[in-house]
Order: structure tokens, then sequence, then C-alpha cells
């Protein structure tokens, strides 16, 4: 702590150029306009390093797992130059070591160092939840360091700058709020009403996602969120309609099954229980793991893994109703049927002019 973005890239060998083009690259990351890359040029170049404190409740640490797998940038640029990670459960080596002053062990090693990091960073820090907070008997469904993890998150999130939900379980609950939720467990805005909580959801997030809204953080403070507390940039489209099946939509062309013609062919999946309709998300455009892919590039329909509850609506592929085309007052069915009757007909009409071809020239060689 206590320098630059600026000072420790050149501590690293970086040039001026390179830095220009980091600025320039992570400005379209965090979804700001190209005019905007004097001004995070400006803040690398004056702000310091952020410190960040992770937690870690009822999850998979699939969040995690997504988080080192960032791409744009690599997790390990941003955790080496532009925040220091002063706490995470899983990424740092020392958690669970004994820590020892004058000769006495006096708290395991990541307790101790988080006790000095909330005095020293206090009112700086970005605080990170992962894992939902149960509350259930006393909250003792997930203990750490020896206490219920809703007392950490009050701890930390008492002089935290920023507070971050990241992954469905830290957001809405998740899989441990499944019915019938026997540990009571809840996502961090509900345990915090009080607080402003930055929901970055998905089962896991998008890698990018994830390090888009810590840079953002970082370099601008705080970012413009929807109705449910997530980054707009980032969460502001459906999938829906950024979907690269979406002209097959409008076509009325759908997979009826999952192994039919229309799946080999790559036909729009919202017969089959797609939720992309009503899923807020960035996996049309932005993909996962450096753009490779995403579940409906792979021919399975979306289960709308962002949205609030998606665990509970069972069966996960199970259709949407009624959603209607753009500006049509009509239903994939009927559009659907309007499709294959139009087909039909083009198809009988082709076969009469055909047969009128024939026999007129069938005349004309008589």
């Amino acid at each position: 702590m206590g320098k630059t973005y600026w000072e420790v890239f050149k501590e690293k060998g970086i040039s001026r150029r390179e830095f220009l083009k980091f600025a320039s690259y992570i400005t379209g990351l965090m979804g700001l306009a190209p005019s905007m890359v004097p001004k995070v040029v400006h803040a690398l170049e004056t702000k310091e390093r952020v410190p960040v404190i992770w937690i870690h409740g009822l999850e998979c640490s699939g969040p995690s797992e997504a988080f080192i797998r960032s791409a744009a940038p690599y997790a390990s640029d941003l955790l080496l130059n532009v925040i220091s990670a002063e706490i995470d459960d899983i990424l740092q080596a020392s958690a669970g070591v004994y820590y020892e002053e004058n000769g006495k062990i006096v708290y395991k090693g990541y307790l101790k160092h988080e006790e000095d990091a909330l005095n020293k960073y206090r009112g700086k820090y970005i605080m990170v939840v992962e894992g939902s907070i149960p509350l259930g008997n006393d909250g003792k469904y997930c203990i750490v360091g020896g206490k219920p993890f809703k007392e950490e998150v009050l701890k930390v999130a008492e002089g935290a700058a920023a507070i971050v939900a990241v992954g469905s379980c830290a957001t809405w609950g998740g899989i441990p709020k499944a019915r019938p939720n026997p540990t009571q467990s809840v996502g961090v805005m509900d345990f915090l009403p009080n607080k402003v909580v930055i929901n970055v959801s998905g089962c896991p997030p998008i890698p990018e996602v994830i390090t888009g809204t810590i840079l953002h953080l970082a370099l601008f403070g705080p970012m413009p969120l929807d109705e449910m507390g997530r980054p707009k940039q980032f969460f502001g489209n459906r999938i829906h309609d950024t979907c690269y099946r979406r002209p097959f939509f409008n076509a009325g062309q759908f997979v009826e099954k999952p192994d039919d013609d229309a799946a080999k062919k790559g036909w729009c999946l919202y017969k089959i229980g797609c939720r992309g309709p009503t899923t807020y998300n960035s996996c049309g455009n932005m993909r996962w793991f450096g753009g490779i892919s995403y579940p409906i590039q792979s021919g399975a329909p979306c289960i709308g893994c962002a949205e609030p509850d998606f665990w509970d609506k069972d069966p996960f592929f199970q259709r949407l109703q009624n959603i209607p085309l753009p500006n049509v007052e009509t239903t994939a069915d009927k559009v659907g049927a309007i499709a294959a009757g139009v087909t039909a007909g083009a198809l009988a009409v082709h076969a009469v002019a055909a047969g009128i071809r024939h026999f007129n020239k069938k005349d004309d060689e008589h």
C-alpha cells in the first residue's frame, strides 16, 4: 500500500506504452466509453492500490474459481498490480497457519492479519463476500475462526468503503437457501439491509464481470446499479437481447427436443426452457473464459443463474409462458404455427408454379 498503480507498474518494468494500453483495455472492460480513457489513466496515476478483504460463507468456491480464470485482466495482474488482497481464505497461503508473538501462539495467522488490516485500512477497503449467511441455530451452520460467519460479516462490513456480494449464494442466498432452507440462509443484501451492497450474481459469475466490478470500485468508487443492486454495465441487458440465436426466435424457428434436427441447426432454445428472455447478464456478449463459449452456445438452455431463486424454479427446463416477439402481439407458438403454415403454403405455391412451367414447356415443344 501507499503506492499508486503507475508507480507499481514502473517498479515491475512495465513501459508507459504498455501502461496506456492497459488503461485503454480496462476502460472497455468496465463498460466505459472510449472518451473515459484519459480519466482512467489519471486514476491509475494518482490513486493508491485499494485493499480488499474477501471472506467466505456457505458456498462452493465457484466465484473464486471463476475469478482466478479472468483473462481481461488476468487475476494475477489485478491481485499484484491493482488491488492489495489483504485477506482471502482460498488464495492466501497463510490461512490456518498459527501466528506467534513473543513466543506465544495468540491467533491463527490469517485472523491476526485480518484484525490488523481492519484497523489499518478502516473506511478504505473493499469487502467481498462469497457465500450465503446462515442464521439458523444462531448461525452455527457456518463457523469461521471459531465464530459464526454472520459475526464475521458484521465485523468486516462495519469499516468497509464498499461491499460486494459475489455469486448467487452471496447475492440471493443460493443453493443453501433452496427449499426448505433448513439453515435459514440469506444473501448479504438481506442480512445488511442498511448497507449498499453491490450484487455480482451468477452461479458462478462471469470472471471478467468480477474483475471489472472490482476495478471500477478501485478506480472510481460507486457505480450505477440496477434495482437489484447489480452493476448496470454488466447486467443492463437480457441474455436474450445479445443471443446469437435471437434471429431464429424472431423467425419462429425453435428447438422442440434437445436432440432434434433444429437443435443441430442451432435454432432458438426457448421452447425447451431457455430463460434467456428473463435473465439479465453479459453471457451473450462477454461469454466465458476468454470469450470461448457460454451455455447457449454449447446447446444448453439458460437456467437463469444470475436471477433470484433460480434454484427453486424447477424443473430447470420448464418453458417460460407468453414471451412475445419484439413489436409483435403474438407468442412463439402462434408465430411458429404461422411460420409453418407460410412454409407449407410457399411449398404448395412453388409446386403449382413448377407444374405450370412444366406444362408450358410441353406446349412449346409440341
